[in-house]
């Protein structure tokens, strides 16, 4: 909405005397060209510059008038134009998202500099339209025009070019803006303050903060909204808490960026019940503050919460922006929530967002999470513009959907495309070697991260490694290669080996293995397990027994299975041995049916890895429990014939399972799709698109 503008007196129509008190000028579409006609016929509009300066001031403040005050300003009539008019003008352009037409005028009025001399706020506006379009060189050169006028010495300039070169790139510069100034006031700190924050400088913010404290500057909300958001980048929560006891004391709580700001650095921080009770507290919610909260749910790995919460979002009539659907996106990601992630994708069609690079890669992302491959490649072929991330995504994606080399075919379209690979790349890149059983070629990979891109190898390089030499039976080589490894290998590199043991029965350096990882992260109860399956499968059941003892003892406990299974949009869960579903009887009666229909298959249960003391049956009903079976009979109940049954596992598919679900696809005629912890499982017509190396 426009303000109200003060104009000149209007004469009363039909008579002469004086003017009646003046009215203020609003801007509607109907009421300004009367109100211009009426200038016009007075002959106020041509004899007054303060009239034509209201007038055209309230034509410029909305964007839907622009074009009447650009006629205004060009076709007149009209008093000669002045500087004010040029910088009304270059504001409405500016705020009405055309910085090109605001510089256009700029050079207009340079053309013209003896009539309308520009002023600090020509200079401050000109600077903005710089900052919005990227544009370093005019930006410099509007700067040495500042400073040839004696404009630099204006607040408001200085921090106009500070955030000019923070928007360029250029923070280093904006430094030396600030340092340079003779007196720096909150606006000026809170310009450099903003200016490192864009850049992702986040200590470099709290620091700048710091010294404002060191110096008694007085900081504002604009100040704290910087420094909140920077806290929650780090992980700074004492900063965060301080700052959040100072929005109490003063009474800033009725901010809502600021609300909002404090809210992303709780969950963050990791506390996400002091997110969501601030969340609950405040008396009006935008879009930014429901987006920040799902973000928070996501980032807390509480992708059930957070769908709630973007639910209750539709609910409460708030419209979702691009933002919100990456976070969206990311938890059906984590889910496997394939109903409500296509509904998030057909929202972003039907309302035309903007399909940018982060949320185009979140929709490659969340597709190849899902398994649902192709869909990953139509969703990445029809992005504008692709960066490194969205190559990486869907290169992975292939990885763990068992299309290894179609993974490294991709990966060179992307060195063809001059797009360079980051380590997050290799990484994908190496897994699509491990799953598929590349050796070679994965060495290759390797070897040519330092030599052809520079990109030195991380723990997570040399952990790729491990689990594609150990996966293709090299369990010796394995071995040797974290003994000489330059860095330190960690739990995960470890474990990656006792995974290898524990398929290839190799009972030495498994046991090398467990020792390795216990004594850096002793809590993990799969590794236990691995180890006494380990024994188990070589006869070695008093050691099978003592590892389970040692388990025991030290407290830990397995982690049980669970599924996850979305349908009509609701997410169920499924636990090993499950006791707790409304629908329970039905479910393991359908599990029973499933069981002896593919029994009649050729199937033989796999109870090697049950450690029971218990008659042969009861084992055959203990695996005949497991989360992905109850999950896999509660899809055949609920979903159409024909329709493609999707789960994830939190845990490693065992062999039983795996040979299991190979013949229910068949026996049942159904495309099976399983995430477990490493890659997708598609069970189709009997066979699973691991190839049975898993």
């Amino acid at each position: 909405m426009a303000t109200a503008v003060p104009t000149a007196a209007l004469p009363t129509p039909g008579r002469a005397g004086p003017a009646p008190p003046r009215a203020p000028l609003r801007a509607d579409p109907s009421y300004l060209p009367q109100l211009h006609a009426a200038l016009i016929k007075s002959g106020e509009l041509t004899g007054s510059a303060k009239s034509f300066h209201s007038l055209l001031e309230a034509a410029a403040a909305s964007p839907t008038l622009l074009p009447y005050a650009v006629s205004l300003f060009r076709l007149g009539p009209r008093p000669p134009l002045s500087t004010p008019c040029y910088n009304v003008l270059m504001r409405a352009f500016l705020h009405a998202g055309h910085p090109e037409d605001a510089l256009h005028l700029f050079i207009e009025m340079l053309h013209a500099a003896s009539a309308c001399p520009a002023d600090q706020h020509t200079a401050a506006c000109a600077l903005k339209s710089c900052s919005r379009m990227c544009a370093l060189d005019v930006g410099r050169g509007v700067q040495a025009y500042a400073v040839k006028r004696g404009l630099v010495a204006d607040r408001f300039v200085l921090s106009s070019l500070i955030h000019m070169y923070a928007s360029c790139g250029d923070v280093a510069a904006a430094r030396l803006v600030f340092d340079a100034a003779e007196e720096s006031g909150v606006v000026m700190w809170n310009a450099i303050v903003a200016a490192y924050l864009k850049n992702g400088d986040w200590m470099e913010v709290v620091e700048m903060f710091k010294g404002m404290l060191e110096v008694g500057v007085a900081f504002d909300e604009v100040t704290l909204v910087s420094v909140v958001t920077a806290c929650g980048r780090i992980g700074d929560a004492k900063l965060g808490k301080w700052v959040a006891g100072h929005v109490d004391e003063e009474g800033l709580a009725r901010n809502p960026k600021l609300v909002t700001a404090l809210m992303d650095m709780y969950a963050k921080c990791g506390e996400i019940g002091k997110a969501r009770r601030l969340f609950d507290g405040m008396q009006s919610r935008d879009v930014v503050a429901w987006s920040a909260m799902i973000s928070g749910y996501t980032q807390a790995d509480q992708c059930r919460e957070a769908l709630g919460l973007f639910s209750e979002m539709q609910l409460a009539r708030v419209e979702p922006n691009d933002v919100t659907m990456v976070s969206v996106l990311s938890a059906c990601a984590v889910l496997g929530a394939l109903e409500t992630g296509k509904w998030v994708h057909s929202y972003v069609r039907r309302k035309r967002l903007s399909l940018t690079t982060i949320l185009g890669t979140a929709l490659v992302d969340f597709y190849a999470k899902c398994g649902c491959i192709d869909d990953a490649v139509e969703a990445f072929e029809s992005m504008p513009v692709k960066n490194s991330w969205t190559w990486t995504a869907l290169i992975k994606g292939m990885a763990t959907n068992g299309r290894g080399r179609e993974a490294l075919e991709l990966f060179s379209s992307m060195r063809e495309a001059g797009i360079e690979p980051t380590d997050v790349t290799f990484i994908g890149v190496l897994m699509a070697c491990s799953h598929s059983c590349l050796v070679e070629e994965g060495r290759r990979h390797f070897d040519s991260m330092a030599r052809d891109y520079g990109i030195k190898p991380r723990v997570e390089h040399y952990g790729c490694m491990v689990d594609l030499l150990g996966r293709a039976g090299l369990v010796d080589e394995a071995y040797q290669f974290i003994r000489t490894m330059p860095i330190e290998p960690n739990a995960v590199i470890w474990r990656a080996l006792l995974s290898s043991c524990a398929v290839h029965r190799n009972v030495g350096i498994g046991e090398e293995a467990l020792k390795q990882i216990i004594s850096l992260n002793p809590s993990h109860s799969g590794d236990y397990v691995l180890l006494s399956n380990i024994y188990a499968s070589a006869g070695q059941w008093k050691d099978a027994a003592m590892v389970r003892k040692e388990m025991k003892d030290r407290g830990i406990e397995k982690t049980p299975g669970c599924s996850l299974i979305e349908l009509d949009g609701v997410v169920f869960e499924f636990f090993a041995e499950d006791s707790d579903h409304p629908e329970l009887r039905e479910i393991y009666q359908k599990v029973e049916e499933m069981i002896g229909r593919i029994k009649v298959a050729g199937y033989v249960p796999n109870t090697a890895d049950v450690r029971l003391e218990v008659e042969e049956r009861e084992k055959e009903v203990s695996v005949s429990h497991h989360s992905e079976k109850l999950a896999i009979a509660f899809g055949l109940m609920k979903l159409d014939p024909g329709a493609t049954i999707r789960l994830s596992k939190n845990l490693r598919v065992c062999a039983d399972c795996h040979s299991a679900t190979k013949l229910i696809s068949k026996v049942y005629d159904r495309e099976i799709v399983v995430r477990d912890r490493n890659i997708f499982h598609h069970f189709k017509d009997g066979t699973c698109s691991c190839n049975d190396y898993w």
